[in-house]
Formats: structure tokens, sequence, C-alpha cells
């Protein structure tokens, strides 16, 4: 039990983006979820898929822009 605590201080900023990434895209081995599941509180994963899906949405819509400018 204290090591689940000591993981869940110890939550980066890049471990949160590399789980929101792979749900996004589908791909998740199964000790990669175990851990996330014992690491991640809920609103990280929820606060991350938000930014994640905010900085999808501007790279499609700026990609349009460039495609359409030319």
């Amino acid at each position: 039990m204290n090591k689940i605590t000591e993981k869940q201080s110890s939550v980066s900023i890049l471990q949160i983006a590399k789980a929101v990434m792979a749900a996004f895209m589908g791909i998740r081995t199964k000790s990669d979820l175990e851990n996330d599941a014992a690491t991640l509180k809920p609103v990280h994963v929820v606060i991350g898929g938000i930014i994640g899906g905010l900085v999808f949405v501007i790279c499609v819509l700026l990609l349009v822009q460039l495609v359409v400018r030319n």
C-alpha cells in the first residue's frame, strides 16, 4: 500500500499525456493500464483528455486553414 501512495504523489505530466494519447489511439498494454490505474487519479485523466482534445481540434483547424489558403 505504501508503494501506491508514493507513486500517486509522483505523477508527472508526461505520464498523464502518455496515458491520454494512448487512450486516444486505442492502444494500451495491460501492464501500462494497471500502472496508470494505480497511480493516476481520475481528475488527472479528465483534465488531460480535455486538453488533449482541444489540442487535437486546434491542430485540425490549423491544418484545414493551411490547406485552404494554398
